[in-house]
């Protein structure tokens, strides 16, 4: 194990993701490389912190390079947010393992599990079980008991479903990365806080009653004054605010410009519209649009890509490498790297690559704005394009250094 990846929100980076850094440079990685999701995540929303501090953040507690997760793809479903990080970490060309937690700690039976979802015999079990109508996430636990039963409890808890998303693309992109599993301690996803840990999502819950001062007991002690500035300066989310100015660019929207965007099938056009005619908020409209099929993640996810007007287009994966952080070990790494793909810290010369890398640059760039404007104190446009390049033994923002580096390497090779 030379060199590691991690793939993560860090939304807030806690103790739990201080130790799986530990974790990964005690079974001798020389660098750890991290993929960080932007002001938008996962879970189908914005970030409670933005986008910059969280780089930081993985830089305090041990990354050695922080990379960005193109917007459009970190607010994506598990297959795609876990095929598009990986892809990312493949393409620097040094990273040889993936660790992540889960419940099971095993990445053995996670790789089986995978290799079984990519079957014929499950694609064809897993048609019949959709045509009746059921949601996704049911439908395939049918279809796994008919195919596979010994792996359905790998189906159930959150970190093994992302684990399998990883080994799914790791087979798909035929990447030589080696995944590693570690036991997730502590709290489970959205449990209480349990041996001195505490998920993410429950630290979010934390917020609105408390502010930074309640993740204090679970966040790294090396972050917390990181935190506090945040907080102080109005950079955390302010959730009304986020309300009004996603619902604000859908009620603009035509059905047509509707139709264009990711996910929309099956209808969803039509709910997403009527839903929009009572809502006053983000969750009424979540509620409007439910349905058995649809899950409310996938809803949340699909307002927001109206919102920012993600379209169907989009390439299947990110088509350049976004550097935002790095310490002293990464900045070496970045030498000794040859990137398959455009490679840069500069967003505007990724964004002028090529074709592609301008749509997702733009896209991205407008959920940066978006989330600039939903945060206690509005912040200013473009700080996708003028955020500076992070060094973790210094602290300060210096632009260009990164894509000197990756310029210099170019020419000697």
């Amino acid at each position: 194990m030379n060199v590691v990846g991690i793939i993560a929100e860090y939304d807030p980076l806690h103790t739990g993701h201080e130790w799986q850094i530990q974790q990964a440079k005690q079974m001798g990685a020389k660098a750890v490389v991290c993929v960080v999701s932007p002001s938008v995540v996962q879970r189908g929303g914005l970030s409670i912190l933005p986008a910059h501090t969280r780089v930081k953040a993985a830089l305090l507690a041990g990354a050695d390079l922080v990379i960005q997760l193109p917007a459009p793809y970190a607010a994506s479903s598990a297959e795609q947010f876990g095929a598009a990080a990986l892809s990312l970490l493949d393409s620097l060309g040094s990273v040889d393992s993936l660790i992540f937690g889960s419940e099971s700690g095993d990445a053995t039976p996670l790789m089986q599990t995978a290799e079984v979802l990519q079957s014929e015999a499950f694609a064809q079990a897993l048609k019949q079980e959709l045509n009746k109508g059921d949601s996704f996430a049911l439908a395939r636990m049918r279809a796994m008991e008919k195919i596979c039963p010994q792996a359905l409890p790998f189906l159930e808890k959150p970190n093994d479903i992302l684990g399998i998303e990883y080994c799914k693309a790791i087979l798909t992109q035929k990447s030589k990365i080696k995944p590693v599993a570690i036991r997730r301690q502590g709290a489970g996803h959205g449990g209480a806080p349990s041996g001195g840990f505490a998920s993410a999502s429950w630290l979010r819950l934390q917020t609105a009653k408390h502010g930074v001062d309640g993740w204090a007991e679970y966040t790294p002690q090396c972050c917390k004054k990181l935190y506090q500035q945040a907080e102080q300066q109005g950079l955390l989310l302010d959730r009304t605010a986020m309300d009004i100015a996603i619902l604000s660019r859908l009620r603009q929207m035509e059905k047509e410009e509707i139709f264009q965007i990711r996910g929309v099938a099956e209808g969803l056009e039509n709910r997403l519209l009527s839903g929009l005619k009572t809502a006053t908020s983000l969750e009424q409209l979540y509620i409007n649009m439910k349905c058995k099929r649809y899950p409310h993640a996938r809803l949340r996810r699909l307002v927001l890509d109206a919102a920012l007007k993600v379209p169907q287009s989009l390439p299947a994966l990110p088509p350049y490498l976004h550097f935002v952080g790095a310490s002293q070990a990464g900045l070496q790494l970045l030498k000794q790297s040859v990137p398959s793909l455009p490679a840069a810290s500069s967003l505007a010369k990724l964004e002028n690559s090529n074709t592609q890398t301008t749509l997702v640059a733009k896209l991205h760039n407008n959920a940066e704005n978006l989330s600039a404007l939903c945060r206690q104190s509005i912040q200013p446009m473009g700080t996708a394009y003028t955020n500076g390049f992070v060094i973790r033994e210094k602290l300060f923002e210096t632009r260009g250094k990164c894509s000197y580096m990756v310029e210099k390497h170019k020419k000697q090779t």
